[in-house]
């Protein structure tokens, strides 16, 4: 993709000086620069032509009025006609460029931005970058809307003031003068509502964040008779966000308001000054009218500018938001491709912080090799999900590493490493879509040949044990689950998670509670998967309170508090087990 010179990405955007070359926002905004600078374009011919029934009454009060030419009349009327017809014709062309820009944009930077907001962890994921998406709409759309237009118009307030000039010097003075008031109360305008509305609109999206997780947790919300208390809290919060905007916006309201009546005033001065000069033979007749309409579309676009504020604040605190997540390094960033894992883990010195401070995982130390099964036990709270969660990539460690055939995660390319990674989360984590979407990770949306997609479906489900249970269902794979697996039970929602854990014959197999929800034909189904995987060779590891999934582990790993407590052969760690609690 080219790049913009300086002066071109000027023209893109206001914004676009203050960013590195090269960055995926200057190269979106380089793409768009074209349909900018026609924008700006069409804006120039937009506000010439604008002069337009400002000559039409100079001349018909001048020339008609005074000499009665009606022929006169009728060649300026269709001249004029024709001037308003083309003005409108070319502001309809200029917003469509507009919009077709933010079309353009939502292409070229939509995915990156999907892209590295699931990318990020959890718990670095603010309110504000939970509803990037939202905020990146929200800049793109101020980007064609009336701001915008109102910032190509702008320039042209010193052309109009000119011709106020030529008009006589004491009504340019006057414009002048008002310009300079509204400007400065414009500036007024800016500094007293910007951190109300920037907090507003934090305040707005922390609200937004916390009432669609309560919406997507709606049954437990129900079940545990949460529904009033999550309702008062929701309002709490959105009677927050909704008095922070109304100081915005009544602060704001106070300055539109002067700003219109300095407009009005300045309106009404220029006619009483036009009579005045026309009384005095310094002016024509027509010229006072003329003044009047000058003034006022040379003021136009700073009361437009003062009206959309909140929108213009609102847009660049959304672009901020935009620009720092794309700056960061995204997903898809090249990196050398290596081979197909082997599936041998290496955990060096992991070590985690939670995000209230807690350590939860204090420099753990193991190794798995391919064919060998690990069993990790111990108490609640100790680590075990975090620790399954480092391990499958889901969380990066503050400190320390996680090595797959020696390299280290942050060195693989993240969607090749996770096509041969099976991870089964404690909650299942099912989405919305089809039983075969979810099996499948949803792979034929990138392309993938449907056949093949569908034969590894049916093999991963045969492998969990899944597939006569998926048979059952109403429409077999093809089956639709709302939000988090819904309609499904519990241990058919763990069958299902285990399935697309198994998708694609991974080689290295992460399962943090797998027997939590299955009956014992489920429970023999996870048997007969994990023996088949050792015997392909996958390295595998598994979380379990009960511990009899774990009757086939070669090493046992028994986590407290955050750190390795035991570490071995399992017949070994069992032992010292039983030792233990023999001595309590």
């Amino acid at each position: 993709m080219s790049k913009a010179k300086p002066e071109q990405a000027a023209i893109a955007a206001p914004s676009m000086m203050a960013l590195p070359p090269g960055s995926t926002l200057a190269e979106a905004f380089a793409a768009c620069r074209r349909h900018f600078a026609y924008a700006l374009g069409f804006s120039a011919l937009t506000n010439i032509l604008y002069l337009a029934p400002t000559l039409y009454m100079m001349q018909v009060y001048d020339r008609v009025v005074a000499t009665n030419g009606l022929t006169t009349l009728f060649f300026i009327t269709f001249a004029v006609t024709f001037a308003l017809a083309t003005l409108s014709l070319l502001d309809k062309i200029r917003l469509r460029l507009l919009v077709r820009a933010g079309i353009r944009l939502d292409k070229l930077l939509a995915g990156e931005l999907l892209s590295r907001v699931f990318a990020r962890p959890p718990g670095q994921a603010s309110a504000r970058v939970g509803q990037a998406m939202r905020e990146f709409d929200q800049f793109r759309q101020a980007m064609t809307g009336p701001a915008a237009l109102a910032l190509f118009d702008a320039p042209w307030t010193p052309v109009y003031l000119l011709f106020t000039f030529i008009l006589h010097p004491a009504l340019g003075a006057l414009t002048l003068a008002g310009g300079v008031i509204l400007f400065l109360l414009a500036v007024a305008n800016e500094r007293a509502t910007k951190s109300k509305l920037q907090k507003a609109q934090e305040a707005a999206a922390s609200a937004y964040l916390a009432q669609e997780t309560a919406a997507s947790n709606g049954d437990v919300v129900r079940a545990l008779g949460m529904r009033r208390a999550m309702v008062e809290r929701q309002l709490v919060d959105r009677g927050k966000a909704t008095a922070l905007q109304a100081e915005a916006q009544m602060s704001g309201g106070t300055y539109q308001g002067w700003i219109k009546f300095v407009r009005l005033l300045l309106q009404s001065l220029a006619l009483g000054c036009g009579a005045w000069l026309a009384v005095e033979r310094q002016i024509s007749s027509g010229a006072i009218i003329a003044s009047s309409v000058l003034l006022s579309r040379a003021l136009q676009p700073i009361e437009q500018l003062v009206g959309a504020w909140s929108g213009i604040v609102q847009a660049r605190a959304a672009f901020a938001t935009v620009r720092d997540l794309l700056a960061e390094e995204g997903p898809d960033a090249h990196r050398t491709q290596l081979p197909k894992p082997k599936g041998a883990l290496k955990v060096e010195g992991a070590y985690v912080r939670a995000p209230t401070g807690a350590v939860v995982l204090k420099g753990v130390n193991f190794a798995v090799k391919p064919g060998q099964f690990l069993g990790v036990v111990g108490p609640s709270g100790g680590g075990k999900t975090t620790l399954a969660r480092v391990i499958a990539g889901a969380l990066r460690p503050d400190a320390g590493s996680v090595r797959v055939d020696g390299a280290d995660l942050k060195d693989w390319d993240q969607d090749r490493l996770a096509r041969w990674v099976g991870y089964l989360p404690q909650d299942s984590a099912l989405f919305a879509g089809s039983i075969r979407d979810n099996i499948s990770r949803f792979e034929h949306w990138t392309g993938a040949d449907k056949e093949t997609v569908d034969a590894k479906v049916v093999a991963a489900a045969q492998s969990a044990g899944a597939h006569d249970l998926i048979l059952r269902l109403p429409q077999g794979y093809d089956t639709v689950l709302g939000v988090g697996g819904r309609g499904l039970s519990a241990g058919q929602m763990q069958r299902v998670a285990l399935a697309r854990a198994l998708y694609g014959e991974p080689t290295l197999v992460i399962l943090d509670e797998p027997n939590a929800f299955l009956d014992a034909e489920g429970e023999a189904a996870l048997m007969k998967a994990l023996t088949e995987l050792k015997a392909r060779g996958a390295s595998i590891v598994v979380i379990a309170h009960r511990t009899g999934v774990l009757s086939q582990a070669d090493h046992l790993l028994v986590l407290a508090d955050g750190a390795v407590d035991l570490y071995g052969p399992r017949d070994e760690v069992i032992a010292k087990l039983e030792i233990g609690r023999a001595h309590v």
